[in-house]
This record gives structure tokens, C-alpha cells and sequence, in this order.
């Protein structure tokens, strides 16, 4: 697809969009323009899935569970009948801007007979017994369904955070798109799937609006950090008003800095909400196909850097603080590359993406070689280190970033167990960042961006040293904290990023959902288990904090605002995923022995390769 093609489709998406869902009901010129437009974003035929009627096992037990629960919450079943739409069971959103993607006749579907009912007995027997929720989970329910927020009467995402007694919002009345992502988990896993479609519809939608910062635009892929709905009026007079939705695409941030996590996390949700419900449509829209090509076309776009990482400044992720990540932080890389392998199964085979597919295989295969064998280290590694050569110009050097041995920091010595190890936070030219950043090792757990034996190791250390990571409150952020002149210098004296708070080694509630994640891909969900009773016992007392501060997470963070949103959804989609781990699937990746085949490496003279050493492992 061409740019002037994809700039066309944003600009018509944008354009379609920007009035209110209300409004549009109610104007008689947009019920005859439905009548006669032609299809604006046609469906894309995709010959790898079946119909989206075929769904996961476990949805419908899931939406038996909510109607159980919640009496008053019905989940919209997924149709695959698209005359539905005319009555009314599909969103007016599609119906408004897709009128001629519903084909008018469908063939008919046989139901199969129904099988015998079985003996009373024998089906309440065989009947699993459905676990009572705890007064904590009950309450977190009832905290997530009052952060939910409506764009013109339908759901579209969750603040991120409601405090009442809080008079100060800042931004924490808008939704972003990486705290949303664990409260879409959480109803998504519940059966409750419109908001999520809604939520992954509306973002789109404003991937493609104008962003300027002092009179330059960055790249048109870019998703917005978060959005916030207002109401305007729509004349003078102030007699009628409609909803609008506000983005944020950096301008308003601190430091000015775009998300670039954002467009990553969308990906990764649209692949969970398509295999959770099987609406396997959704993804193959143009409009949706255009939106996941507008993000990788930034992240793949050729630069001066000599790495398959992806080159960021600071602030550009959950650290959204200056914080000494710029250059090429874990964080990104891990999302980087789970969302390339989402995109890769969700983008239509056809002769205008068999290149971007090349493209994504060949970074996939750069980068998983680069993270696992230099981002990694353990007791050998850092002895290796430790007796690096500096220095050295060739094809087949050792140090070939050239590492100086008194970077090792002296904590480290001590820290790292004799088994097992983790990635550290960034690695530059001269330069190892060797903290340890929770989110980066957990993400690169359950994408496969480790070697089974790394993730091993990387959980074995979680385990080791559970005091300095854990202790208190689940989970650091990262360890440990940058204290006196390292503080001074690397945050500019941050007074919220102080020594054990905040970013600067706060204890993150809302961590926990990826950890449980990990937990699960890797068989150790008692791991997840005594994580989540340590954070059940104090989130409901402590009024659901955004984060912990000091060394071991025993006081609520001194700025941290009360009833944080990605807090409760963190603790149920953690509870939800260890009750059904079948569900972690939607989320995670295997590994990919196909990529361990394609090794990118270009050196024939390269004695090692952690890609052929993994796939050897796996098939012996």
C-alpha cells in the first residue's frame, strides 16, 4: 500500500468519525447518505481463519460467570450474521462508516442437533464448581464498572484513576491506552467484550488526526498516549452540544514526549480481543489493517542506528519520567517485538504485504538474537565482563559494544544468584544499564523473547532475591533505586522519582497481572499465587494505590493517588488468569523455531549462536 493510499484512508477515517454517534442518529441527511454511500473501509478477505462465530471454549463459560455475578451486566454476544447490524446488535460506528461491508444475503447456517441431555446426577457431578468471589474482588468490580467512561452512550475505556476525595484531577480523567490495557483484560476474560471493540475502534480513529508540536508533525502511525471526552457546543446560542474525543498525542505531556508504547499496546490487544471472541473480521478490516501498517511503518522505517532495537528517548513508555532509559530500554524492545509477532498473524496475506511480512520476519529474527545474547546476563556473563578487553577493532571481537569491566556496578557483584539471571535495562555503545526492570523480563517471558532456559532463570531470580523485588507489594518497577549524585544527574533532582519511589524503584500493584502472565507461560503459578495474597491483603485497606514507596513497598507512595484504575484491573485480571490459565494464551507467544532457523547474523565466521543453541534444547 502506498503512502498517498494510506494517508487517503486515515484522512476519510478521520473525517468519519469526528461527530458524534447521537447526533448522526438523529440527522435525517446521514440516514439517506447510509442508503446510498458506497463502503468506505471494505472487509478484506482472509483465507487463514474461519468465520468469527467460531470463538474460544472458554468465552461462553465466561459469560455465564457474569451473568451469575452481575444480574444487571449482560454481555452483547459476537454475532456472525452481519444483517444484524440493521437490527441493531452490531454498533451504529460500524453501521454509519461501513454500510456496504455487510453483505445482504448470507448463506444459511445448519445447527447441528442438540446432543441428549445427561442424567441430573451426572450433570451436576460433572458440573465445576464456580469459586465465590471475595469481598476484595467484589469491591475491585464495583471500582472497575465506576472508572468506565461513555462516548456518546456506549463504554470506551476507564479512567485512570476515580478518586472522590481528590479535587486536583491533572490527567488522570483521561484514558490512556497502556493503563486501559489490563481493565479491557479483565472485562474482555469476563465476557464483557464491547468496550474493548469500542475502546480499539475509537483509538484508531485518532491515530490519524493532526499532532504538532511547535510546528512539526511526527509520523501519522502515531496512537495517542490517551484521550479525554469533552462536550462542545455546536453553536453560539449554546443550545445543543455534542461529544467529542480529545487526544493527547504528547503535546500536553511532560517533557513533550510522544508514546511510544501506545501503537505497541494496541496491537497487542487487538490480537487477544480477536482470539478471545473469534471475531477474526475486526482485524481483517482495511481500516484496521491500515492502522497496524501505520505503526509498524514507524517502528521499521530505516535510520543511522546499527541495532534492531528500537531507538527512543526518555519518558516514552510507563517510565514516563526522565529517568536514564533513552537509547534502546527493554521495555520497548520486549513490547517491540511481541508486537511484531501479534502483527504478523493478524496482517492479511496479499501481494501488498508479502514485503512488510519479509520485513517483520527479518527484524524478529535480528532482534531476538541481539536481546538474548547481549541483553542477557548471570554469574558467567558478568565474569565474562569483568575481564573484558576494551578496545578492540574487528569483525570478531568479544566486546563488541566496547564495555569498560568498572561499568559492573558494585551492588551487582553480590546481587545476581548463582542461578539464574535477567536482561538489563538498555545496552548503548559503552554503556550497560544494568538494572533490573520488571515489565521489559516479563514481557520478554510471555512473547518469547527469551530462550526457555533465560526464562527460567529470569523467574528462578525473581524467586532468589523476592525481598528486594517483591517484599511488601508486588512488584519493583525496577532495582534498585538511582540514590544521591547518580539521582541528581540522571533525573535533574526529580522530586517524584526520589530514591525508592515512583519510577525510581517504587513497588507497582498494577505489575502484577504480567507477572502472574509470566508465571503461568512458564508452569509456576504458585509463584503468581503468593504474589497476589501479599497485594490482596493491603490494595482494598490502602484504597487501591497507584504505587508503594520506600526499599521493601511498605508505605503508599507519597504522591500516589488513591482508587488507581490499572491498580484494580491488574489485581482481577491476575485472579481471572490464574483461575483460567487457558486464557494466558491470548496474550502470550510460543517460540517460534522458524525464526531460530532464520538466524540474521551476516558474520560466517560467528562461533556461537543463542538461537541455534535454544532450538537444539527444544527438539532434543
Amino acid at each position: 500500500m502506498n503512502g498517498q493510499t494510506t494517508m487517503g484512508l486515515a484522512a476519510a477515517a478521520a473525517a468519519a468519525v469526528r461527530p458524534c454517534r447521537r447526533r448522526l442518529l438523529s440527522s435525517a441527511s446521514a440516514a439517506a447518505a447510509k442508503a446510498s454511500a458506497t463502503p468506505l473501509f471494505p472487509r478484506c478477505s482472509h483465507p487463514q481463519h474461519q468465520q468469527h462465530s467460531r470463538r474460544i471454549p472458554f468465552l461462553v463459560s465466561a459469560a455465564s460467570h457474569t451473568s451469575q455475578s452481575d444480574p444487571s451486566t449482560t454481555p452483547t454476544p459476537v454475532t456472525s450474521d452481519p444483517r444484524s447490524a440493521v437490527a441493531g446488535n452490531l454498533p451504529f460506528f460500524d453501521r454509519v462508516l461501513f454500510p456496504g461491508s455487510f453483505p445482504l444475503e448470507t448463506p444459511p447456517v445448519e445447527e447441528p442437533e442438540p446432543a441428549p441431555a445427561p442424567p441430573a446426577d451426572e450433570a451436576q457431578a460433572s458440573a465445576s464448581p464456580v469459586r465465590e468471589e471475595s469481598d476484595t474482588e467484589r469491591e475491585a468490580w464495583r471500582l472497575l464498572r465506576r472508572a468506565v467512561v461513555s462516548y456518546c452512550g456506549d463504554p470506551v475505556g476507564t479512567v485512570a484513576a476515580e478518586d472522590p476525595e481528590c479535587t486536583e484531577m491533572l490527567n488522570y480523567d483521561q484514558v490512556f491506552i497502556r493503563d486501559f490495557v489490563p481493565s479491557a483484560l479483565a472485562f474482555l476474560m469476563r465476557g464483557e467484550t464491547d468496550i474493548v471493540r469500542n475502546f480499539l475502534l475509537h483509538t484508531l480513529q485518532l491515530q490519524s488526526w493532526e499532532k504538532t508540536v511547535d510546528c512539526y508533525s511526527p509520523g501519522q502511525g502515531l496512537m495517542p498516549a490517551s484521550f479525554k471526552i469533552k462536550t462542545v457546543p455546536l453553536d453560539e446560542n449554546n443550545e445543543a452540544f455534542e461529544e467529542v474525543l480529545d487526544p493527547d498525542f504528547g503535546e500536553s505531556a511532560i517533557g513533550r514526549v510522544a508514546p511510544v508504547d501506545s501503537g505497541l499496546w494496541w496491537i497487542i490487544l487487538l490480537r487477544a480481543y480477536c482470539k478471545f471472541t473469534g471475531d477474526y473480521s475486526l482485524q481483517e478490516r482495511v481500516d484496521v489493517q491500515t492502522g497496524i501498517k501505520l505503526i509498524l511503518s514507524l517502528c521499521l522505517t530505516d535510520g543511522f542506528d546499527m541495532f534492531p532495537t528500537l531507538l527512543v528517548t526518555d519518558g516514552s513508555c510507563m517510565i514516563d519520567r526522565r529517568m536514564g532509559i533513552h537509547g534502546h530500554p527493554l521495555e520497548i524492545q520486549a513490547l517491540f517485538y511481541s508486537a511484531l509477532r501479534c502483527s504478523r498473524e493478524m496482517i492479511v496475506m496479499n501481494d501488498g504485504s508479502k514485503h512488510l511480512l519479509q520485513a517483520i520476519n527479518n527484524r524478529l529474527s535480528a532482534l531476538s538474537f541481539h536481546i538474548r545474547e547481549y541483553y542477557w546476563v548471570d554469574m558467567k556473563k558478568i565474569n565474562e565482563i569483568y575481564r573484558y578487553k576494551t578496545e578492540e577493532y574487528s569483525h570478531d571481537a568479544t566486546n563488541k559494544f566496547n564495555i569498560y569491566p568498572e561499568q559492573i556496578p558494585s551492588w551487582l557483584v553480590d546481587w545476581v544468584p548463582e542461578k539464574g539471571g535477567y536482561l538489563i535495562g538498555n545496552l548503548q555503545p559503552a554503556h550497560m544499564d544494568f538494572r533490573f526492570f520488571s515489565l521489559g523480563n516479563l514481557w520478554a517471558i510471555s512473547s518469547s523473547l527469551t530462550t526457555p532456559t533465560q526464562a527460567e532463570g529470569i523467574l528462578s531470580l525473581i524467586e532468589e532475591k523476592w525481598d528486594d523485588l517483591v517484599a511488601n507489594m508486588p512488584l519493583k518497577i525496577c532495582y534498585p533505586a538511582m540514590e544521591d549524585d547518580e539521582w541528581r544527574i540522571v533525573t535533574g533532582s526529580d522530586p517524584k522519582n526520589t530514591p525508592w519511589s515512583y519510577h525510581n524503584g517504587g513497588s507497582w500493584p498494577t505489575l502484577l497481572w504480567q507477572f502472574t502472565l509470566a508465571c503461568i507461560k512458564m508452569g509456576r503459578p504458585e509463584l503468581a499465587r503468593r504474589a497476589i495474597a501479599v497485594a490482596e491483603e493491603k490494595l482494598s485497606a490502602d484504597k487501591w494505590p497507584e504505587y508503594y514507596d520506600t526499599r521493601s513497598g511498605r508505605f503508599v507512595g507519597k504522591q500516589s493517588r488513591s482508587y488507581q484504575t490499572w491498580t484494580i484491573a491488574g489485581f482481577l485480571t491476575s485472579k481471572i488468569l490464574l483461575e483460567n490459565p487457558e486464557l494466558a494464551s491470548i496474550l502470550t507467544c510460543d517460540e517460534d523455531l522458524e525464526l531460530l532457523e532464520g538466524c540474521a547474523c551476516c558474520l560466517s565466521k560467528r562461533t556461537r549462536c543463542s538461537r541455534r543453541v535454544t532450538k537444539s534444547d527444544i527438539i532434543g
